[in-house]
C-alpha cells in the first residue's frame, strides 16, 4: 500500500512539473486531477504528502508553489559509454541541477560559446558555459578574458619562464599572449548543451519517461564569443531537447 501511495504521489508531482515546464505556472488541483485521472480530493491528499517532503509549497491563499526539491531530477545510475551494461534504476538519487552547476548565483553568468578554438577541451559552438566571477584564475583553468574589448574563452597557461598566455585547444588556432589591457573576467566551472533530435523516416523505439532538466535560474546571462574577431564563424546552432551537463573540476 505504501508503495502504491508513493507511486501515485510521484504521478501527481510529475503532472505538476510537466504543467509548470509548459506554462511556467503551477496548475490547479482540477488540472492535475484531469492529467492523472483521479479525483480532486485525491490530488489534495497527495499534495499534502508532497508538501511534507518539501517538493511543493503553497501561498497564504493556498495556491501551489515549487518547493525546495521541486526542480530536483533523479540520477538513476551511471551508464557505460563503451560496452552495454544494465542500468540500475532501483534507487534514484535526487539532483538539483542549479545547485550542481552553480554555488554562487550572484557571481555566476551563462555565456554562449562561439567559434571552435576550444573544441579539444569539449567546448563546442552553441554550448552554454557557466562563468564564475570573483575567483582567482590558476594556470590550467578555462577562463573568460576581455582582450582589449573583445571577449574570448581560452585555457590560461604558463610557459617555462613563468609568463601567462591564453592557450587555444584547437591546433588550427594560435595561442594568445597576455598583453596590457587583458582582463580575466571569470573562470568556466561548467557547461551544458542541447542535442538536435534526429528525424527518422520510421518510428524508432520509444524512450523512457524522460523529463527535461530544470532551467538554470541565475538571474543573469550574456553572450561572450569564444574567439577574437578573426575567429568568429557565422551560423545558428540547431535546437534540441536533450541536454548534457558538465561541472568542471579545477586543477589543483
Amino acid at each position: 500500500m505504501k508503495e502504491e501511495k508513493r507511486e501515485a504521489a510521484s504521478k501527481v508531482l510529475a503532472a505538476i512539473q510537466d504543467h509548470f515546464a509548459t506554462h511556467r505556472a503551477m496548475p490547479s488541483f482540477a488540472d492535475v486531477a484531469r492529467a492523472v485521472g483521479i479525483s480532486v480530493s485525491t490530488v489534495a491528499f497527495h499534495v499534502d504528502v508532497l508538501k511534507e517532503r518539501r517538493l511543493l509549497g503553497a501561498t497564504t491563499t493556498g495556491r501551489l508553489t515549487p518547493g525546495s526539491g521541486f526542480f530536483q531530477r533523479s540520477v538513476v545510475s551511471s551508464v557505460r559509454a563503451g560496452m552495454p551494461a544494465l542500468v540500475d534504476e532501483s534507487a534514484p538519487e535526487p539532483l538539483l541541477i542549479d545547485e550542481y552547476l552553480i554555488d554562487t548565483p550572484s557571481r555566476t553568468f551563462l555565456l554562449t560559446v562561439k567559434g571552435e578554438s576550444m573544441v579539444e577541451a569539449g567546448l563546442l559552438p552553441g554550448d552554454i558555459v557557466v562563468d564564475k566571477r570573483g575567483v582567482i584564475a590558476n594556470p590550467g583553468d578555462i577562463v573568460v578574458v576581455n582582450a582589449n574589448g573583445e571577449g574570448t574563452i581560452k585555457e590560461l597557461a604558463q610557459d617555462a619562464d613563468g609568463d601567462l598566455f591564453l592557450r587555444a585547444r584547437n591546433p588550427a588556432y594560435p595561442d594568445i599572449e597576455m598583453a596590457d589591457g587583458f582582463e580575466v573576467m571569470g573562470v568556466v566551472t561548467g557547461q551544458f548543451r542541447q542535442y538536435p533530435r534526429a528525424k527518422a523516416r520510421h518510428r524508432g523505439p520509444k524512450a523512457g519517461n524522460l523529463k527535461p532538466p530544470s532551467l538554470l535560474n541565475t538571474g543573469s546571462s550574456c553572450v561572450f564569443p569564444n574567439a577574437t574577431k578573426s575567429e568568429k564563424e557565422a551560423g545558428d546552432q540547431p535546437q534540441g531537447t536533450v541536454a548534457v551537463l558538465n561541472s568542471r573540476s579545477r586543477p589543483s
